[in-house]
């Protein structure tokens, strides 16, 4: 019979322990994955960069949106995206509003996408047809814009859109939906139609001439339509002219033009006893070697020197907002790490972001990003941080500001638990 013996039990369980301590607990602890930084988030100080928003006017509705630069040696503005474009700023009413001439923008720009023209060329030649003229007298007798047209002639598509858009002709806005769709009522189905499928879902038109005060659009509407106008090389073409006689034809005033000294190009102006004052416009600030862009536009105006004094103010707004925005400044902070082992480091800014544009409001909050790590060099890059500026998001990568390294075996070995959890999470 085997007698227990505690001696001998005591030295089995102490080598067992040994050989457990030895083979288990010194690789786990000595060559296991260390436990991950904490990270947490700080906020930089940031420069003074006082926000300029927007001054327009209460009346009426108002609004301007942010267009692309145009590429060196473009005369337009990049077209894609700007009705999805948000508005730098919306003043009055947000509802949509008569917008007397600027439906013709409208007939312009849908016109165009059915009937293509090339810069530069005429386009087809039209016949003025009875009810073209018959346009012509009614438009004339009820106090409409009208430019002259006689049966028989023949108006180039270039020609008519020059009418309508510089000349704001009510009959030449009729002549081209017809031309173009059939009918009128075929017109306007087919540029609700467009007006939805661009992203301008709260501007409808009755008429394509915007005579008709069902012809609504909201004001940001408006301001991307304007955009979208100048963004079009044929319409950006006529509207870089001067107003001329057109060949053959009729002169045409320049109804568009307003305020040119102050880097106003107008698209459209007109007035309606329901509309009151309405413009459409596209403007430039800055310098020769940072220009800033934007559209807008102003409707429901009392009367011209109204509008005159509100689009003086906004340039006024605009000069003092647009500027270099110190968007992510070099060295700034965004997080900080530490370890359980009492290293510490932050992650800082790689270089610095800038960003050309209006400082309407102040800079967004900032979103971080992070790559998980141990140990890392100075100049690691760890992640980055995005902050939205001038309505556009702007990153730059954060590395870290000083090395992490690892800690030595004696607080590997005197430190079980959180390498045992690291070892854990590492084979989740």
């Amino acid at each position: 019979m085997n007698r227990f013996r505690p001696g001998r039990f005591i030295g089995i369980t102490v080598g067992a322990l040994a050989i457990l301590l030895i083979g288990v607990y010194g690789p786990a602890t000595l060559l296991g994955p260390l436990p991950a930084a904490t990270a947490t988030r700080v906020t930089p100080a940031i420069d003074d960069a006082s926000p300029f928003p927007p001054v327009l006017p209460t009346q009426g509705g108002s609004a301007v949106v942010a267009l692309d630069t145009p590429a060196p040696g473009a005369t337009t503005p990049d077209a894609s995206a700007i009705a999805g474009t948000a508005p730098i700023a919306v003043g009055g009413s947000a509802d949509a509003l008569p917008m007397a001439s600027a439906a013709k923008i409208v007939t312009a720009l849908v016109v165009l996408d059915a009937k293509p023209l090339e810069v530069g060329t005429q386009g087809p030649k039209i016949p003025i047809t009875t009810a073209d003229y018959q346009d012509y007298i009614d438009y004339g007798n009820s106090g409409a814009r009208t430019v002259v047209v006689f049966p028989g002639e023949l108006w180039t598509e270039t020609e008519l859109l020059q009418a309508m858009v510089l000349g704001s002709s009510n009959n030449h806005a009729d002549t081209l939906a017809r031309w173009a769709f059939g009918s009128i009522d075929a017109y306007v189905e087919a540029a609700n139609t467009w007006l939805a499928a661009n992203g301008l879902a709260g501007t409808t038109v009755a008429d394509a001439t915007g005579l008709h005060d069902a012809s609504a659009g909201t004001a940001t509407d408006l301001a991307r339509l304007a955009g979208m106008a100048a963004a079009d090389p044929v319409i950006a073409e006529l509207l870089s002219q001067p107003a001329s006689a057109l060949v053959g034809q009729r002169g045409v005033d320049n109804t568009t033009a307003y305020l040119p000294d102050e880097g106003i190009t107008g698209i459209s102006r007109s007035y309606t006893d329901a509309a009151g004052v309405c413009f459409l416009f596209t403007a430039r600030v800055g310098s020769a070697d940072s220009v800033f862009t934007f559209s807008g536009a102003v409707i429901g105006e009392p009367d011209y020197d109204t509008l005159t004094t509100d689009l003086t103010a906004l340039m006024a707004s605009a000069r003092a907002g647009v500027s270099e925005l110190p968007v992510l400044a070099k060295g700034d902070a965004y997080v900080r790490f530490s370890t359980p082992w009492g290293a510490t480091s932050a992650g800082t800014v790689r270089a610095s972001k800038t960003r050309f544009g209006w400082q309407a409001q102040a800079p967004g909050a900032a979103t971080v990003t992070l790559d998980t790590f141990s140990t890392g060099r100075a100049g690691r890059t760890i992640g980055r941080v995005s902050v939205e500026a001038a309505g556009t998001p702007v990153s730059a990568p954060l590395v870290l500001d000083r090395t992490i390294s690892a800690p030595g075996p004696g607080w590997r070995l005197l430190n079980p638990v959180p390498m045992i959890i690291a070892l854990l999470a590492e084979r989740r």
